[in-house]
């Protein structure tokens, strides 16, 4: 329990809310880290702005030796997300992408950097996006859509978290600048896991003569391939927890309004049962009732044609085509 009021609020401060904020993401450097890996390190900090802080110290952090120092750090900026670049012999351009709830560390992914393909954003010359834009994210390749946990999903769902940006019910379209890659190929012939390429696109619209815009694509950086290294998921418990979400967010379910695939509402409609003896039908006159109660027989009124009229109307038809 609080001693006193500032020790109550600051309790308060760090109860969990049915909105949460948007989630901030802390970039951290060990004690050795090459150049590359803090050149990148400075692109995802311009990409995430204005929710993201760096850290330019050197931390003697092992995250996934002993990760008490990450949280500490999450729980004293609070931020549940965290970045933490290094490098040495056996792990060269190393980056660890961690996720924190309730202040501890819930699952990590480890990857590499490619150095002979990565382009920093100063590389580009290119126009750049404005800052604290909500960008479009994209996962090309099927290792993503795996039904088996592997560092791929693990790798969709921590770049969909760090990136996504914050949440908003209505979406300008002149705001829609910003678009982020993913792409995965097939795994190695040795077995190893694919790499992930990361491109980012600034989106630009331009005058087409009608209602929709003409909309073309130009590479603004980073360009950085990963290659897969360690990974720890997350325990079962603490993730169902995690997913959990508080009562009175999701709207409560209309009864027989359902929603498709592609966003219509379909709304279902029950009648009470139908008297078809009542049903208003077409009247004819030969399936009409007579007093006695039977269908009257209805009189057939064909008149006969002779030889000599057959012949008359021939010649009449005759001259009309003549006529014609």
């Amino acid at each position: 329990k609080p001693k006193n009021a500032r020790s109550k609020r600051a309790l308060a401060k760090k109860e969990p809310l049915a909105h949460e904020n948007t989630k901030t993401v802390l970039l951290l450097r060990g004690t050795t880290c090459s150049s590359l890996i803090q050149d990148v390190l400075s692109d995802i900090n311009a990409l995430k702005r204005p929710y993201s802080v760096r850290f330019t110290k050197k931390n003697d952090l092992h995250p996934f030796e002993n990760a008490s120092n990450l949280e500490f750090f999450s729980q004293k900026n609070d931020a549940s997300l965290l970045l933490f670049g290094s490098h040495s012999k056996k792990r060269p351009h190393c980056m660890t992408w961690v996720r924190c709830f309730g202040g501890q560390v819930l699952d990590m992914l480890e990857v590499h950097v490619v150095k002979d393909t990565a382009r920093t954003l100063a590389q580009f010359k290119s126009e750049k996006c404005k800052v604290g834009l909500k960008p479009l994210l994209s996962f090309s390749g099927t290792q993503f859509a795996s039904p088996v946990s592997n560092q791929h999903t693990l790798a969709k769902s921590m770049f969909t978290d760090f990136f996504r940006g914050g949440e908003s019910s209505t979406v300008d379209v002149e705001g829609l600048q910003l678009m982020i890659n993913f792409a995965a190929g097939e795994d190695a012939q040795d077995g190893s896991p694919a790499k992930i390429r990361m491109r980012c696109w600034r989106i630009i619209t331009k005058r087409s003569g009608q209602r929709v815009p003409r909309i073309e694509v130009e590479e603004m950086g980073p360009r950085i391939d990963f290659t897969m290294g360690r990974m720890k998921e997350a325990e079962t418990v603490v993730w169902t927890e995690a997913m959990k979400k508080p009562k009175g967010v999701e709207a409560r379910p209309k009864k027989n309004v359902d929603t498709d695939v592609v966003g219509d509402k379909i709304g279902r409609i029950h009648l009470g049962k139908q008297d078809l003896s009542e049903l208003q039908t077409r009247k004819m006159k030969g399936l009409k009732r007579s007093r006695d109660g039977g269908t009257e027989e209805v009189a057939d009124h064909t008149s006969i044609i002779s030889e000599g009229d057959a012949d008359s109307i021939r010649d009449v038809e005759v001259k009309r085509q003549k006529f014609a």
